[in-house]
């Protein structure tokens, strides 16, 4: 213990702890399901707005985020924008820049899912999507 450089995290691994307890309470399969029918419906409603492009692996293959950028702002415009009306995402490079150099993308605006996401998030995120195309005069 001499050699330790400080206070172990303590902390970190009861958190640990609760989130695998949480996990497993649901049930990783379940999760996996939820996740996957979130993510059908979330791509269905995205592609009720215009000029969105998404990117990302196929819906059977990953029911976690879809980064997408719009051509009418930068994502850190319209993620802003969404952020005053309680709307969540993040934008930037998200710790991948080799592949926004392959994909020719300096930015793009992540909306991440999981298990404590339902269909009315998704619902208020096209409804906020919806409103940045009027604030951008893009309405229609």
């Amino acid at each position: 213990m001499r050699f330790e450089a400080g206070t172990p995290p303590i902390a970190e691994a009861v958190g640990l702890h609760a989130a695998l307890d949480f996990i497993d309470s649901l049930g990783r399969e379940q999760i996996e399901a939820y996740e996957h029918e979130l993510t059908q419906y979330a791509l269905e409603r995205l592609q009720e707005v215009p000029g969105l492009k998404l990117y990302g692996p196929q819906p059977d293959r990953c029911g976690h985020f879809r980064p997408s950028r719009w051509k009418i702002s930068t994502p850190t415009t319209f993620a802003t924008i969404l952020d005053s009306r309680d709307i969540a995402i993040r934008s930037g490079m998200h710790c991948a820049h080799p592949l926004g150099d392959r994909l020719g993308q300096k930015s793009t605006a992540r909306a991440s899912l999981a298990v404590y996401n339902d269909t009315e998030h998704i619902d208020r995120l096209v409804e906020g999507l919806h409103y940045v195309r009027q604030v951008f005069g893009y309405a229609g």
